[in-house]
């Protein structure tokens, strides 16, 4: 089954997977999957723990072999080329410097193994660590620097001999929130700068909506979803996918005519358009910032529903408060909101009225 999205020709990708699987043993770490990542896009491989995208970035890599498909490079079969022909540049978590060679050194190795003259060495250096902020840096040693300058010494030794492929294992995850904020910004202008193909690998949700221009969400070895960050969150397809990315409030009913669905307590919502046989079994989704809390006296204007129930929690997280809710129907719902003062914020304990429109529900595959 081929995940992928948009129309394209076969040269514009720089990548294409063709039924790559992978076995150990009995266990499948990554089942056939049909994927094409397009030449000087950002492709973010996001999933849980055993998802199968590190897997399937190291079949690319040239790492482990398949134990079935095709790996095509630009329409060439490299499906059992050994890793260091490949092209292909990798940026690791931990950094996997050599602590006993300076800044310099640390760059320059991907070229001394080529054999690449010393005058184009020294070029090819300077330039990367220019393009990652570390110009005057070519002396310290690994111990010298912060984690950040770290991973751009990482960065710039990936970038230097200018792969066809850069390729990123999680590249943030030992950052704190500010420093993994800020070299998020700063991997996304290189990439622009250098309009190479970026394969980065993430079980950050935010991150990976930041940073891609899609995003292939896996799950238990599979293609959970393949699209834009946009796609994943406002169009989920199903409940995996809805609640991996993003928080979302899901609604399971059955549909009773009309463009109706009968939910807990025998009440009654719109769903979105098209018609559905009735008495079939449907599950929605709202996001909480398209759910308001109003007063309980407060009347649903058309094409919008309402739920009345009890604050639960409010959580103050800066910019936004996350409330939620008991419904008087047994279901618990979240809101968010624009952070207002103590004082004016709601409170636990407080009766409320829920507003959304159906324009807001995603009817999802459960």
């Amino acid at each position: 089954m081929q995940h992928d999205t948009g129309i394209s020709s076969r040269a514009d990708h720089s990548i294409d997977l063709k039924g790559i699987s992978k076995t150990f043993g009995r266990l499948t770490a990554l089942h056939p999957v049909d994927l094409s990542v397009r030449k000087g896009e950002f492709l973010t491989l996001l999933g849980p723990s055993g998802s199968g995208k590190t897997t399937l970035l190291n079949l690319i890599a040239g790492a482990i072999a398949p134990t079935t498909g095709a790996i095509l490079l630009d329409g060439r079969d490299i499906t059992r080329m050994p890793p260091r022909d490949r092209g292909i540049g990798m940026v690791f978590q931990n950094y996997a410097l050599m602590p006993h060679m300076s800044v310099f050194e640390n760059v320059a190795y991907p070229l001394r193994a080529r054999r690449q003259p010393t005058k184009m060495i020294r070029a090819k250096v300077q330039d990367a660590l220019e393009r990652v902020g570390l110009r005057g840096f070519e002396d310290r040693k690994p111990r010298q620097l912060s984690g950040g300058q770290q991973q751009r010494v990482g960065i710039a030794r990936c970038i230097v001999y200018s792969p066809a492929i850069i390729m990123m294992d999680e590249p943030l995850g030992a950052l704190d929130k500010n420093l993994r904020d800020h070299m998020q910004g700063e991997i996304k202008r290189l990439h622009e700068t250098l309009g190479t193909t970026i394969i980065y690998v993430t079980h950050d949700q935010e991150e990976a909506l930041n940073m891609s221009d899609r995003v292939c969400l896996m799950n238990g070895g599979q293609i959970a979803q393949l699209g834009t960050p946009d796609d994943l969150y406002f169009q989920p397809r199903n409940r995996f996918v809805a609640e991996f990315v993003g928080e979302s409030n899901l609604i399971s009913g059955r549909v009773s005519g009309n463009g109706r669905m009968t939910i807990g307590g025998n009440q009654s919502v719109a769903i979105p358009g098209g018609r559905r046989p009735e008495g079939s079994e449907l599950l929605v989704m709202v996001r909480p910032e398209n759910v308001r809390i109003g007063g309980v006296g407060e009347v649903a204007v058309e094409g919008r529903d309402a739920l009345n129930g009890e604050i639960t929690t409010v959580s103050f997280i800066g910019g936004m408060t996350r409330v939620t809710v008991s419904t008087e129907n047994g279901l618990n719902f979240v809101a968010r909101m624009v952070s207002g003062r103590a004082g004016t914020r709601p409170e636990p304990g407080a009766r409320v009225r829920l507003f959304w429109s159906s324009s807001d529900l995603v009817v999802l595959d459960d």
